[in-house]
């Protein structure tokens, strides 16, 4: 047992260093936090990952807004667990807890760097357990696997999708255990937590791992019986996994279900150029497969079908998997198998690691049944000239690329060819030579590509910057205002992230999620929201009504992030502002529709929010738009309804496009233009008067929130200047002014009849009410799927629902309200759970049962035996 173990510790050992050593050199060559100025939150590691492990720190520590089951920060209230199944589930995640809290940027570098060596260890592990051979090439091809292209270029800022990369190997492992018919029990405890850790990516290795144990069976030669029961056995123990993984899962699948609906794409595949393109080093394409493992590994996989020395039906079984897998990322259909039947928003290639391990343990076989002969490697090298001569068509074969091409290719065949001469002269020095060529030429090739890839993701992507002064003043703003469940306190519209309120607290309505809910999503855009992403990135909306209605009494302002260039900087400082909103759970009068749904909204978001509010506080004034030449703009000819306004020639700052309307003095000005991107202030406004910022495109991938823009003049005329950026849109209907007066009014009377006293403890809302309170209860916080509540001591029922809120019908006798979140899946999931654990029981008890039954082996040998064996 030792002998076998000692040289697979070591593997791992040697691939999991070589992986740091490369990857922190990486960061070093493009001056990539933590080792340079160069920000890497890059898309959605700054938006949502680096914010999730933040708000993960929170309840580690007993500091956030809410638990398991509601997130109380984002959203106005949103179901944290099947965010906590995709973004925080995997074990490495906890390790933010050892980290301060302002480095948590750090942390999620920490984990990612983690993550890879675990992966490039484990697959060091597979190579020796499928054959034996060099423990130090088992510990190499590791470091390919690990630093694949999907690696570096696609889950180095989606850590979570690191979790599959550890997966695969594991479970190729968990298929040899079902073959040897062996670690039953260990198996099923590694699927349950790679599919917990996550489940997307987990699938894609499932799959995989599938893949591997067919071939393995077909070219073991096992009789049928053996060879079912080994399938068998693998399928119950994936089986019993994924069951056990199911309390979280199920709860992920139904929050999917609920999701507010993303863009449906088509899938296309890639050009063949592009495709082989990938294949290469220091390449780099958003869309592309990036099946990159390094030219010795290439090399070797290459090699394989034409190594006499390994078995025909090897070299067949082998190279045909590596053939149908990469044909099966190129067909519609078997993507959609592989993507579990939904075409990814993103890269449409997330399954390239599975074919980045195939692509290495076929290099494996190469090498551990003795190095290729000259004729093998010169036709792995014709093939390689001829997918470099392809692969020179495509644009992503940029003029860097060549140099490191040149490099690795020169150092793997060097490396090669010395460990080949070594081995036939039974040298050591020349194999010591080999080994420090072909180790120092697979750093420096892979922290080459891995450097391009974070230096072509910065170019090509929205960056954010990590944690600094300005988020820890807005931290510290939120802190010294929050008064949480009291009222909300929003960390503002000038935002950092896509998910300000886990970063720097607070509880607002920003909240950016692949489960982003779509009553919520629904609502707030109905209200003047605006969102990127799709709809899945909800911003802040800036605006005093719907800060009543949702009980948000304190709001940070902040400057323009700095990071950015969408908007200069206006010499602000971070502030606070407060305002006297209704409690969390108000009490509308008798006649309250308890289910009225979000249908009841019309076009207008200032009518909309004063169907939420209860009461008519705006002016929505006849508007006169005129270009920047005085014209009356033409109208909008795309599924943008309203009057286009083109970008104002250069040189005629004089004169921009202009909205005029007439409105009761003193009033406050706000611009709903979701499709409007540029600036809008009032004309004749004193210094520091608001200025609008709107930001949006088309097609729509982001649009406009409504902004406030100061007050009526004494004279009643509005005149609000444009600066647009791009072509947009101003919509009818899009100036409101909103009477203050009315809406104090409004606060008050909700005030009056709205709840003595609100607690909120995770997914459970409490609320004292006034003596005979009738009509319907609203709770401020969107109603999503799983609320369940309950007036005075009636039992407990499906919410109701106003125009999205929560709603609860009132009795003329109830004091006292309480709602409960039941995350939907979390029941059968958990029922799932259980009778996998309760199965694996059995299953443990018969075995055990079985194992007493059978007779020991006797330990005395009869008289004629030791006569036979000492002769």
């Amino acid at each position: 047992m030792k002998a076998t173990t000692r040289p697979r510790q070591a593997a791992a050992l040697l691939a999991a260093a070589v992986t740091v050593v490369a990857l922190c050199a990486a960061d070093i060559l493009a001056r990539s936090y933590p080792f340079g100025p160069r920000t890497r939150s890059v898309n959605d590691l700054g938006n949502q990952f680096v914010p999730f492990h933040a708000h993960l720190w929170d309840l580690l520590h007993g500091r956030a807004d809410g638990g398991l089951l509601v997130n109380w920060q984002s959203g106005y209230g949103s179901s944290f667990l099947p965010d906590l199944g995709t973004y925080l589930s995997s074990p490495f995640a906890l390790l933010v807890a050892l980290f301060p809290r302002d480095e948590i940027d750090l942390a999620v570098y920490v984990i990612t760097v983690l993550k890879t060596a675990s992966a490039a260890a484990a697959m060091a592990v597979l190579l020796l357990t499928l054959r034996p051979g060099r423990w130090w090439a088992a510990g190499l091809l590791g470091v390919s696997y690990a630093l694949c292209g999907w690696s570096v270029a696609d889950a180095s800022y989606n850590p979570m999708w690191l979790d599959g990369l550890i997966a695969l190997p594991l479970f190729c492992l968990v298929g040899e255990w079902a073959i040897a018919g062996r670690r039953r029990y260990v198996g099923v405890l590694v699927v349950a937590l790679a599919w917990t850790a996550n489940f997307y990516t987990a699938y894609m290795a499932t799959l995989g791992a599938g893949l591997v144990l067919l071939l393995r069976l077909l070219l073991a030669d096992l009789p049928r019986r053996r060879a079912l029961a080994a399938a068998g056995r693998a399928v119950l123990t994936v089986a019993l996994g994924v069951g056990l993984a199911a309390p979280l899962v199920t709860v992920v699948y139904f929050g999917t279900k609920h999701a507010y609906p993303g863009r449906v794409r088509q899938f296309v595949p890639a050009p063949s150029e592009d495709l082989f393109a990938r294949l290469l080093p220091a390449t780099y394409g958003f869309g592309s497969p990036a099946v990159y493992v390094g030219i010795t590994a290439l090399l070797l996989a290459l090699a394989l079908p034409f190594h006499r020395a390994v078995p025909a039906r090897v070299r067949t079984g082998w190279t045909l998997l590596v053939g149908a897998v990469t044909l099966s990322m190129q067909w519609a259909p078997t993507h959609l198998v592989w993507h579990a039947f939904a075409t990814p928003q993103g890269s449409a290639y997330r399954q390239a690691f599975v074919l980045c391990g195939l692509l290495v343990i076929a290099a494996w076989h190469a090498l551990s049944y003795g190095l290729p002969d000259r004729r093998a490697l010169a036709a792995a090298a014709g093939l390689l000239a001829l997918i470099t001569l392809v692969a020179s068509g495509s644009h992503l074969v940029r003029i860097f690329a060549w140099p490191v091409l040149l490099l690795a290719v020169a150092g793997a065949l060097g490396g090669l060819a010395l460990l080949g001469r070594a081995d036939a002269g039974r040298r050591t020095r020349l194999a010591g030579l080999a080994v420090v060529l072909l180790v120092g030429g697979q750093i420096g090739e892979m922290a080459a590509t891995s450097a391009v890839a974070t230096r072509m993701r910065l170019a090509h992507m929205d960056d954010y910057a990590p944690w600094g002064q300005r988020q820890q003043r807005q931290a510290s703003a939120v802190s010294e205002a929050d008064g949480w469940p009291r009222h909300r306190t929003d960390p503002g519209r000038e935002q950092s992230v896509g998910n300000d309120p886990m970063l720097v607290g607070g509880q607002g309505a920003q909240y950016y999620s692949s489960l982003t809910s779509d009553v919520l999503s629904r609502m707030l855009t109905a209200l003047g929201d605006g969102w990127t992403s799709r709809g899945r990135s909800l911003q802040s909306l800036d605006n005093a009504v719907t800060d009543a209605i949702f009980s948000v009494g304190a709001r940070v302002h902040s400057p323009p992030d700095p990071h950015q260039n969408w908007f200069p900087q206006d010499g602000s400082k971070v502030t606070v502002s407060r305002e006297d909103v209704p409690p969390l759970v108000t009490v509308r009068p008798a006649g309250t529709a308890a289910h009225a749904g979000l249908s009841a909204f019309g076009p207008s978001p200032y009518r909309n929010q004063e169907l939420l509010l209860g009461t008519r506080v705006y002016t929505v004034p006849r508007l006169t738009v005129r270009t920047s030449a005085g014209r009356e703009p033409s109208r909008s000819d795309d599924d943008r309804p309203g009057l286009r306004i083109g970008v104002p020639p250069a040189g005629s700052a004089a004169r921009k496009p202009v909205i005029t309307a007439r409105c009761p003095a003193g009033g406050e000005v706000y611009l709903w233009a979701p499709h409007l991107s540029g600036t809008a202030r009032l004309a004749g406004a004193a210094a520091g008067a608001p200025i609008g910022r709107f930001r949006s495109d088309h097609p729509v991938t982001k649009i406009a929130p409504m902004q406030r823009l100061g007050t009526v003049p004494a004279s009643g005329r509005l005149r609000i200047e444009l600066s647009p950026d791009r072509t947009s849109v101003v919509p009818d209907g899009a100036v409101g002014c909103l009477d203050t007066a009315r809406l104090h009014t409004a606060v008050e009377r909700l005030k009056a009849t709205g709840a003595i006293r609100v607690t909120v403890s995770d997914g459970t809302i409490r609320a004292e009410l006034p003596p005979g309170s009738s009509g319907t209860a609203v709770v401020a916080a969107p109603r999503i799927a799983g609320w369940r509540c309950g007036a005075g001591d009636a039992p407990a029922a499906p919410a109701g629902e106003y125009h999205g809120l929560i709603a609860v019908p009132l009795g003329g006798s109830a004091t006292s309200l309480t709602c409960t979140f039941h995350p939907p899946g979390l029941r059968l999931g958990s029922a799932v759970g259980g009778v996998s654990l309760l199965t694996l029981a059995v299953l443990g008890t018969l075995t055990a049962v079985r194992r007493r039954r059978v007779p020991a082996p006797s330990t005395t040998t009869p008289r004629r035996e030791r006569v036979t064996a000492a002769l």
